[in-house]
């Protein structure tokens, strides 16, 4: 061999050697939870979709970024629960860390105060565990909401469930946080329109420790229904106290926490016919990426079930991306282009954006019904039909 074919022989091999170094690079995906603090008992169901999505991936050979396949590494701090440090850690994800992708943090509040960091740098990210009508305000472009779990729709919504099982009077009680205001805001409104009593009306605080007096004036109400406008923390104390109390209304709705396996779990056949907000079920047939995501969570979490909201949110959030960054790569502009335009095909069936809102997917009511938790609202995904509790 010629000296001149060796140097081109060389050369050639450190030329694809440097290819398969770029291609092998892991793509850096950043993201904040609330992995402390007074959200920490939600969080662990949207990191749980992270892990397993970046496990089951990898485990495929990586993300195809237009063609090449990188593994993921995912990168993460803890905002405390707190939304300013989380808009931090955004800013910090993007200027500092120099992130490939962003992935959500958790919770309304989260989200709208991130919203203001992925606009200023031109960064796009799918959300996820967040609705509010305040981010109708946010300019479309860079971020967008799966979920279509905004509370003027989710009161109308619930609203008709609530008529379509004769429901005459309710008890409405709220946490002061946002999501829950929010809910509230619209859904006090729609009852007074539908010509539903709403014979107590109490919020209390984030913290709560005791509903002991607000139950008792419930069960003294008589009402047909009682509406929890509650994260997770109080509606787990909802319940321990509802049981003791003999709260008996055959409607019985919180809005987040009932969907977590271990609600299930430490109420048993306690929870059976409580209802809460949620779009997915693993037993919808329409939709054929359901029941083997349910499967491989089970698997990797051992046995546990995935939250059938926060989990299923999250995991169709990684589901667009993956897809969206397999057409047009880490470019921020094509990025953004893809996920405003093209329609995904997600664990809760297909997905398409107007504006930053889903605009298939429909507002829809869970109910655990014998342990498990079957969709009820509206007719056309239901799984099952309303159970009296």
């Amino acid at each position: 061999m010629s000296k001149k074919i060796k140097i081109m022989v060389a050369a050639f091999a450190l030329i694809m050697f440097g290819f398969t170094a770029q291609a092998a690079d892991p793509v850096r995906i950043g993201y904040s939870i609330a992995k402390t603090g007074l959200f920490s008992k939600a969080a662990p169901s949207q990191i749980s979709a992270y892990e397993l999505w970046a496990e089951l991936v990898n485990k495929a050979g990586g993300l195809n970024i237009a063609g090449i396949k990188r593994p993921i590494k995912l990168i993460w701090y803890d905002d405390e629960s707190n939304p300013t440090k989380s808009a931090q850690i955004y800013e910090k994800l993007i200027t500092q860390d120099k992130v490939d992708l962003l992935i959500a943090p958790w919770g309304t509040p989260h989200h709208l105060n991130v919203a203001g960091v992925v606009q200023k740098y031109k960064f796009p990210m799918v959300g996820n565990t967040a609705a509010s009508v305040a981010v109708r305000q946010i300019k479309p472009g860079n971020i967008w909401f799966p979920t279509p779990m905004f509370p003027d729709k989710v009161a109308a919504e619930l609203v008709k469930l609530l008529q379509a099982n004769g429901v005459k009077s309710a008890a409405v009680i709220s946490n002061v946080l946002p999501f829950s205001s929010e809910n509230r805001q619209y859904l006090l409104p729609a009852l007074k329109k539908a010509g539903i009593a709403v014979k107590v009306n109490e919020q209390y605080p984030p913290d709560v420790k005791d509903m002991t007096t607000m139950l008792t004036a419930i069960k003294q109400a008589n009402v047909d229904a009682v509406i929890g406008l509650a994260y997770p923390a109080d509606s787990f104390l909802y319940m321990g106290q509802a049981k003791g109390i003999g709260i008996s209304a055959p409607f019985q709705f919180l809005l987040v926490g009932p969907t977590i396996d271990a609600f299930g779990k430490a109420f048993g056949k306690f929870a059976d016919g409580i209802v809460t907000m949620g779009h997915w079920s693993p037993a919808q047939k329409a939709w054929p990426r359901a029941k083997p995501f349910f499967k491989a969570y089970k698997a990797k979490y051992k046995g546990m079930n995935p939250d059938y909201l926060d989990t299923a949110i999250a995991y169709m959030s990684l589901e667009i991306l993956e897809q969206a960054v397999a057409k047009a790569g880490l470019d921020k502009n094509k990025l953004r282009q893809v996920i405003s335009s093209d329609t995904f095909d997600t664990i809760n069936g297909p997905v398409k954006f107007k504006g930053i809102e889903n605009a298939i997917t429909p507002v829809a009511f869970l109910q655990q019904q014998a342990g498990q938790m079957e969709l009820i609202w509206p007719k056309k995904i239901a799984t099952s039909k309303f159970m009296k509790r």
